[in-house]
């Protein structure tokens, strides 16, 4: 006998129907979500999940994988055809395996490696001591400068000088200006490290053509799959022409990661994410992906200047890209109070520790906020001025728990009229 979910599970049932009504309603500001296509959904709640595919189209280790090869094909063709790569490797689980899977192809435990502090925008897989980049690793960290709070490539090529790394990690969490990848290459040929840059947030600004690349610089290009690029949560690894490793000419850092992500770091391919993978891909090749990454931009432009325009201290008094950084505790406000002031106005942001903070990142001095998931919905520059307006107004009143209810009201009634699926309009 067939059940629906709600006659089989009605918790999970009942969660879900909260969640697609809080998506729905709010506005989700974090700069690292999205919201997928009714496409790409379908994909990742697809057959798929039913089938084991370990190792690589053609050569499986298991049978019956006509049909996965096809769709694994398709989504590595598309994700080189989109980033102008000459290798990708589609089955990363997440951007964290992606990174482990990176490293472990070209250098051993013990090996030093450089990358950006955790609280100057870095992430956890560029070496901090939780992470298995911190423990697997000996981590070093570049930082940036407390004066502009830009990166101090003079600093990074100064410490890979003393410390000799054999990784050299561009990229962050929560870093909103360009990067110069060029100077980062320069630092890491200069000794001998292999350049690896987790472009996570920006790969969908990097498809739209409204960021640089890293992958004519890097040796390895990271990523996730959702963030900015608005696919199902999961990761990818590239490389560019420049990916040749060892005396031997075979010796490609395709052919390592390869083997590094399977057998080295996972087992089976979740398939039915390829899928919806592949469905993203082909998406972002779409001319009108590229309007989508210019209107983040500048809807990000528009918010940053409407909160500065407010009295808050933006972070390196701006953005290039997606998201920014918000430093509330010039005004006497904890990142975690913010945080919480304004999800009970309907606005999701997360609180996110600032260059040289004085507070512990569980409070932390800042919040990290970003406009990809209001983008997708469709809200342009005229929608940022006021989402600006009711962020100010919600940390202002950020006591008064009857101005919060107001403002999560005017909140849904715009939400509204940015419906997320033909689905739940019907209802």
């Amino acid at each position: 006998m067939s059940l629906t979910l709600a006659q089989a599970d009605p918790d999970v049932a009942a969660a879900l129907d909260h969640e697609t009504l809080r998506q729905h309603e709010g506005l989700e500001m974090i700069a690292s979500e999205n919201f997928v296509s009714e496409a790409v959904l379908e994909a990742a709640g697809s057959i798929f999940t039913n089938k084991y595919a370990e190792g690589y189209p053609g050569r499986r280790y298991y049978g019956g994988c006509e049909f996965s090869d096809v769709v694994e094909n398709l989504a590595r063709d598309r994700a080189k055809q989109l980033f102008g790569a000459e290798h990708a490797n589609v089955q990363p689980h997440s951007g964290s395996q992606a990174n482990a899977s990176a490293y472990a192809a070209v250098i051993q435990p013990g090996d030093t490696i450089l990358g950006l502090d955790l609280s100057h925008g870095g992430h956890l897989t560029h070496g901090h001591k939780l992470s298995f980049s911190g423990k697997l690793y000996r981590p070093t960290f570049y930082t940036v400068r407390r004066d502009t709070e830009l990166i101090d490539y003079d600093q990074m090529e100064e410490i890979a000088e003393r410390e000799r790394p054999k990784v050299i990690i561009g990229g962050g969490s929560a870093y909103p200006r360009l990067w110069d990848f060029a100077r980062m290459r320069a630092i890491a040929d200069k000794v001998g490290a292999t350049y690896v840059f987790d472009m996570a947030h920006i790969a969908g600004l990097v498809a739209g053509g409204v960021h640089p690349s890293p992958i004519p610089h890097a040796h390895i290009t990271t990523t996730t799959t959702h963030k900015t690029l608005r696919g199902p949560r999961a990761g990818l690894i590239l490389c560019g022409k420049d990916y040749s490793v060892g005396p031997k000419p075979e010796q490609t850092i395709g052919k390592e990661i390869d083997r590094s992500v399977f057998p080295g770091q996972q087992g089976g391919p979740l398939m039915h994410i390829v899928a919806a993978k592949a469905v993203a891909l082909g998406e972002a090749l779409r001319p009108e992906f590229k309007t989508y990454a210019a209107q983040i931009v500048a809807n990000a432009k528009v918010l940053a200047a409407e909160l500065k325009e407010a009295g808050f201290r933006i972070v390196s008094g701006g953005t290039d890209n997606h998201l920014m950084l918000v430093d509330v505790f010039e005004k006497g406000i904890l990142g975690s109070e913010a945080e919480l002031a304004l999800g009970k106005a309907g606005i999701t942001v997360n609180k996110n520790t600032i260059p040289y903070d004085v507070n512990p990142p569980m409070k932390a001095s800042g919040i990290r906020i970003g406009t990809p998931a209001m983008t997708t919905r469709g809200m342009k520059e005229p929608e940022m001025v006021v989402i600006g307006a009711w962020i100010a107004k919600a940390l202002d009143r950020r006591n008064d728990d009857a101005a919060l209810e107001q403002i999560r009201k005017e909140v849904a009634e715009l939400a509204n009229r940015f419906p997320l699926y033909a689905w739940r309009r019907a209802q």
